[in-house]
């Protein structure tokens, strides 16, 4: 029991250090290098010499995964559609189509950070490029501030489960998932987020018509222009997520099409007119993505060592057990565990939280469910364990998301807050409350219809 107990302490320390605005890979790494020590010293086969000498190739090893080399890509297309100026058409040209409906630039920015999320795979990201875009002409167009900076908020939680997404690698990686698999079960959820939030702004603008404008009317010739520049966008965003929910190609060669595809359409934008891209966005795209990767390796790279430390621990272990011998219905447990990713939410990135969280909860889980073998007919959640891994992570994708909208500390929230000082808090929070409302109602009907996720990957 001693070396559980060291366990317990080690994960109450990392929060304690995440509480504290210590980095979160800082934090994962000192809590499973200190962890280990005080382990060495109280149990005789760990020897802490040797565990230190992992550290020459262990960095390198998270490096060095194949299966990782999609990230800096997908990062790196998410910057250079920034660059190039695509966010930007994806929403004129989005706006042009529904610019004729009340509320239309308001259901444009929805559309708009849904393709963008497919390509940056990073809600903050997402949330940060179209505030960038989109909240001017809201504010042009006298919208009001808590609606403008509320679908803003939600929009940008869009960024994590439309595929591709970095955050559904990571996670198909550390559950030992199919990455392609994890893609088409995201189809289906991602596409009934947009629908929902659509819904949200129509309902509110059915109840209080003075939160959007009339619409304003855009010439023939502006029309025709602002679609134009959107076929490239649809082309480009089409083909990537297109080919990899219909199994066409893996992640990896998507992204390095997605990328020259952008690269392409930014140096004939380039020669065409005075947009697209120029030497100076081409290197501040690549410093980005460096930036950008780097922090995701060095996460990589920490969560691995923390996750050696709990092994050592034989914490995970003893929650297997205790799921195989508890009497509590398996869907309390599994609520439980999303109640508390809502809740870690609001502290940590979603990176981290999948990295941290997911290796505690997914043994757990595999156990109430009957074990790693069980059929779909004996198992407490109607379906086999390559299923659960599938479904648990898009349900866990979607409230690890939610937490970027929960107050009092949604991250997505301080995002648009940057872009809108003069707009309280407290406004944003109340204008992306009826979003955080139809996320939960959206959890709840991807619990109680599991084939809402599955019914992709089992097709395909």
């Amino acid at each position: 029991m001693e070396r559980e107990l060291i366990g317990v302490y080690g994960l109450v320390a990392l929060f304690f250090l995440i509480m504290l605005r210590i980095p979160v890979a800082l934090a994962m790494l000192l809590t499973g290098i200190i962890g280990t020590w005080v382990l060495s010293l109280v149990t005789p086969f760990i020897k802490f010499g040797p565990y230190m000498l992992q550290f020459k190739t262990a960095l390198w090893n998270s490096v060095a995964n194949y299966d990782l080399s999609v990230v800096p890509l997908f990062v790196l297309m998410g910057f250079l559609a920034a660059e190039t100026g695509l966010s930007r058409d994806l929403f004129q040209g989005l706006s042009a189509l529904t610019r004729k409906i009340r509320g239309g630039v308001a259901m444009a920015t929805i559309l708009a950070c849904a393709g963008f999320g497919a390509v940056s795979g990073s809600s903050i990201a997402t949330a940060s490029t179209m505030s960038r875009v989109a909240l001017p002409e809201l504010r042009r167009l006298n919208y009001n501030e808590g609606l403008s900076t509320g679908v803003l908020a939600a929009g940008g939680t869009l960024g994590i489960l439309i595929p591709p997404s970095v955050a559904l690698v990571i996670y198909a990686i550390v559950v030992e998932a199919p990455i392609i698999e994890m893609f088409q079960a995201a189809i289906i959820p991602g596409i009934l987020a947009v629908l929902f939030f659509l819904i949200v702004i129509h309902i509110r603008l059915k109840r209080n018509p003075d939160l959007a404008p009339n619409p304003e009317p855009m010439s023939a010739e502006a029309t025709r222009r602002a679609i134009r520049r959107l076929i490239p966008v649809g082309l480009i965003f089409g083909s990537i997520i297109l080919g990899l929910g219909m199994g066409f190609f893996t992640p990896t060669p998507a992204a390095g099409v997605g990328v020259f595809l952008i690269l392409v359409y930014g140096l004939i934008l380039r020669f065409v007119s005075d947009d697209g891209l120029t030497i100076a966005r081409l290197k501040s795209a690549l410093l980005a993505t460096a930036k950008t990767a780097s922090m995701i390796y060095f996460i990589l790279f920490s969560a691995d060592i923390l996750k050696g430390f709990f092994a050592r621990t034989g914490l995970p272990a003893s929650l297997s057990d205790w799921a195989a011998a508890s009497t509590m219905d398996p869907y309390m447990i599994l609520l439980v565990m999303l109640v508390i990713l809502i809740i870690l939410g609001c502290f940590m990135e979603s990176l981290s939280m999948i990295l941290v969280v997911v290796p505690f909860f997914w043994p757990v889980l595999i156990q109430l469910n009957g074990g790693d073998w069980v059929s779909a007919e004996d198992a407490a959640f109607g379906m086999t364990t390559d299923e659960l891994r599938i479904w648990f992570g898009i349900l866990a994708l979607i409230v690890v998301e939610l937490g970027l909208i929960t107050p009092p500390v949604g991250l997505n929230v301080f995002v648009i807050k940057s872009f809108s000082p003069n707009t309280p808090l407290g406004v944003i929070f109340r204008g992306v409350a009826p979003f955080f409302a139809i996320e939960i109602i959206r959890v709840g009907v991807l619990l109680a219809l599991p084939v809402l996720s599955l019914y992709l990957p089992r097709m395909l």
